[in-house]
C-alpha cells in the first residue's frame, strides 16, 4: 500500500503535507487523540489509519458524483471522521464548508444554499456535555429547503436508529466497500481549499474563501513557532472544528507538522470543572489553546479543580477568540501554568487564516506582558489609522488596526460576492486590510488589542476600549461576567452601558453596582464609569462563547426589531430575557424621576 501512495506524493499540497509525508516516515505515529464526550474514553488514530479512512471516504464521495470544485457541507461534531471528511474533500479537490454541529436547520440551510453544496456529511446524533444532539433531524429539516443537495452521508456516533430517506446513505457501510488508496487530485496553489462562514454585523453570513498553498503554509508555520511545537508534543486545541481555530490549530496546522492533535468533543465542565485538567494529565498535553470565556468560567470554580491534576506536561498556554482580561490571564498563567508556562495571547481572525499577533515567536527570554498580543508574526505589518484615514505614528497611541501588506494565509474573497469582500475589508482604509479591531501601541512598540471598533467608546473626547471597563468590573467577586457597550449621549457624545451577570448567592444588588462604579473610577477614571448598569441573568453568546455586543447595542438604542444575523446565538431566548430586564429597568428609572 505504501508503494501505491508513493506515486501520488507530488500532486496535492494539503493532502501530501498533512498525511502522505508522515505515513512515509512514521505511519504508526499518532495523528489524533479523540477525547470523546464520555470522560476517559479517548481513541488514538495513527497517520496510517487516518490516511486510509480519508481515502475510503474520498472514494465514497467520488462514487456519489463529487468532483473537483464541488462543495460539500460537513455538519459533524469534533471527531476523527469529521477530520477525515475535511481531508477527503481536499484530496479529491472538492471544497468543504464545515458548519458547527449545533447551528439550527435554518442556519445550516442558508450556508448550504449559499455554497450550493451537493452533499452533506453528518452523524445520526452527537454527544456534548452528556446531552444527545439530534444532528440528522436538523439536517433533514435543512435539506428540505436545499435544492442542490443530492446525497446525505450519515455516519453513526450513537447506536440509536434515525430515519433514512431516499437521499440518505449509511456512510460507514459505503466506506467499507472502497479502496483505502485514493490518488490526490492535482491542484493549483490558489485553488479553493475550503469555505468558512462568519457572521458580520449586518447582512447574511460571509463565506470566506481560503486557498490551498498559502493557507496551509501559514497555519503550519504559526502552529510551530507561536506554540513552540516540537516533535513528540501532544497539541491540545480545544476549539470546535466548525470555527477557524479548529481548522487551523486542530486539523491543518498540527497535521502538516506531524503533530499529535487532540480532538475535544465535550465541554469544560462535563462531568465537572476539572475536565480540561484531567485531560491534560491523562493525555500529557504539551500545549493548551482555548478561549478566555472558558477560562473565566473555570476561574469561578476555584483553584482546587486545577491543582487536583498533574499539569507538568504543559509548556505553552494559549488564548484565542477575544482579548483576555488581566484576572483571567493571571489565573491561567499562575494557577494552570504554575507561573512556568509561556502564555501566548493570540490575535487573528477567520479572515486571516492564522495567528497574526502574539508574544511568540521572539528572542529567547523576551518579555511576555499579561493580556497583550504584542508582536506581529513574520510578514504581518500592522498600522494604526485615525478617523480621517491617516497612519498614526509613534508610541502610546491608539487607532484602527490595519495590515499594510498581504500574507499567505489571508482569505481571498467572499464566495460569490467579491464586491462585498472589497467593501468590507479594503474600502474603509484604501491600500490597507481593515481588521475591524482597534489597537494600542505601547512605548515598546507592542500591540494591545482593544476590541472591535464598535466596542471602542468616545466619552467626552476620551477613546476607551470597552474591554478596559469590563476588566475593571470583572475583578469584583460577585460579578463573573460583564459586557460593556457604548450608546449615544446628548452631552458626552457617547456613554458606557454595562450589562452584568451576578453570582446566584448575591443578595445586595445595589451595593454591588455601587462598588462597580467605584472600581471603574479607581482603576481607569471617573469619566469611564458606566452611566447605566443593568443586571441580567446571562449574556447573548455565540456557540463559540463570544458575547454578541452588537445585539446589546441594538436593544438599548431602540433597534431590537432589526437585530441582523442572530444565527450564531447559542440560545436565542436570551434576547427576550434581556429585553424584559431592560424594559423593567427603564420603567424603574422613569418612576424614580
Amino acid at each position: 500500500m505504501l508503494e501505491q501512495w508513493e506515486k501520488h506524493l507530488c500532486f496535492q499540497i494539503s493532502q501530501v503535507n498533512c498525511l502522505d509525508q508522515h505515513v512515509q516516515k512514521s505511519p504508526e505515529s499518532v495523528a489524533l487523540i479523540w477525547e470523546r464526550d464520555e470522560p476517559g474514553t479517548e481513541v488514538r488514530i495513527t497517520y496510517r489509519e487516518l490516511l486510509e479512512t480519508t481515502c475510503r471516504l474520498a472514494n465514497t464521495l467520488k462514487r456519489h458524483g463529487i468532483r473537483r470544485g464541488d462543495r460539500v457541507a460537513i455538519y459533524m461534531p469534533v471527531s476523527p471522521l469529521a477530520v477525515a471528511a475535511m481531508l477527503a474533500c481536499a484530496r479529491i479537490g472538492a471544497v468543504h464548508t464545515v458548519v458547527f454541529a449545533g447551528f439550527s436547520a435554518e442556519s445550516l440551510a442558508g450556508r448550504i444554499n449559499d455554497a450550493k453544496c451537493k452533499v452533506v456529511i453528518t452523524f445520526n446524533q452527537g454527544l456534548r456535555g452528556g446531552r444527545v444532539v439530534e444532528l440528522k433531524k436538523i439536517v433533514d429539516e435543512a435539506v428540505k429547503h436545499c435544492p442542490t443537495i443530492q446525497h446525505v452521508l450519515v455516519a453513526h456516533r450513537t447506536d440509536n436508529k434515525v430515519h433514512m430517506g431516499h437521499r440518505d446513505i449509511p456512510l460507514e457501510q459505503e466506506m467499507a466497500k472502497e479502496d483505502p488508496v485514493c490518488a490526490p487530485e492535482s491542484m493549483g496553489s490558489e485553488d479553493m481549499l475550503f469555505l468558512l462562514y462568519t457572521s458580520g454585523s449586518t447582512g447574511t453570513p460571509k463565506g470566506l474563501v481560503h486557498t490551498q498553498a498559502g493557507y496551509l503554509l501559514y497555519a503550519a508555520l504559526t502552529h510551530r513557532l507561536v506554540f513552540d511545537y516540537r516533535p513528540g508534543d501532544v497539541f491540545g486545541c480545544v476549539a470546535d472544528i466548525g470555527w477557524i481555530t479548529g481548522h487551523s490549530y486542530v486539523v491543518y496546522g498540527p497535521l502538516c507538522n506531524g503533530a499529535t492533535s487532540v480532538l475535544f468533543e465535550s465541554t469544560p465542565v462535563y462531568p465537572d470543572a476539572g475536565r480540561y485538567w484531567e485531560t491534560v494529565q491523562r493525555l500529557k498535553i504539551s500545549q493548551f489553546y482555548g478561549a478566555p470565556t472558558a477560562v473565566r468560567l473555570l476561574l469561578k470554580y476555584g483553584d482546587s479543580w486545577v491543582k487536583k491534576y498533574d499539569r507538568s506536561s504543559l509548556r505553552t498556554l494559549g488564548s484565542v477568540g477575544e482579548p483576555i482580561n488581566f484576572e483571567a490571564w493571571e489565573w491561567l498563567h499562575k494557577v494552570v501554568g504554575d507561573s512556568r508556562c509561556t502564555l501566548v495571547d493570540t490575535w487573528w481572525q477567520t479572515e486571516t487564516g492564522g495567528i497574526c499577533i502574539a508574544p511568540r515567536p521572539s528572542e529567547e527570554g523576551a518579555e511576555v506582558l499579561p493580556g497583550m498580543a504584542m508582536r506581529p508574526f513574520f510578514g504581518i505589518v500592522p498600522v494604526l489609522m485615525d478617523e480621517k484615514g491617516n497612519v498614526v505614528e509613534g508610541s502610546n497611541v491608539s487607532g484602527a488596526l490595519c495590515l499594510s501588506q498581504a500574507w499567505p494565509g489571508m482569505a481571498r474573497t467572499i464566495y460569490g460576492d467579491h464586491q462585498r469582500f472589497m467593501e468590507a475589508y479594503f474600502k474603509p482604509y484604501p491600500g490597507h486590510y481593515f481588521t475591524g479591531d482597534g489597537a494600542y501601541r505601547t512605548e515598546g512598540g507592542y500591540y494591545q488589542i482593544t476590541g472591535r471598533m464598535d466596542d471602542v467608546i468616545n466619552i467626552s473626547g476620551h477613546r476607551l476600549g470597552t474591554a478596559e471597563i469590563e476588566d475593571a468590573m470583572a475583578n469584583h467577586p460577585a460579578v463573573p461576567e460583564t459586557a460593556v457597550i457604548g450608546y449615544p449621549h446628548d452631552i458626552k457624545g457617547e456613554a458606557a452601558f454595562a450589562f452584568i451577570v451576578l453570582k446566584d448567592n448575591t443578595s445586595d444588588t445595589d451595593a454591588v453596582v455601587k462598588e462597580l462604579r467605584s472600581a471603574v473610577a479607581t482603576k481607569i477614571a471617573k469619566y469611564a464609569v458606566p452611566d447605566q448598569i443593568l443586571v441580567v441573568k446571562r449574556l447573548p453568546k455565540t456557540r463559540s462563547g463570544k458575547v454578541m455586543r452588537r445585539l446589546l447595542r441594538k436593544i438599548i438604542t431602540g433597534r431590537a426589531q432589526d437585530l441582523g444575523d442572530t444565527t450564531t446565538l447559542e440560545d436565542p431566548s436570551v434576547i427576550t430575557e434581556i429585553l424584559s430586564a431592560y424594559q423593567k429597568y427603564k420603567s424603574k428609572q422613569a418612576a424614580s424621576q
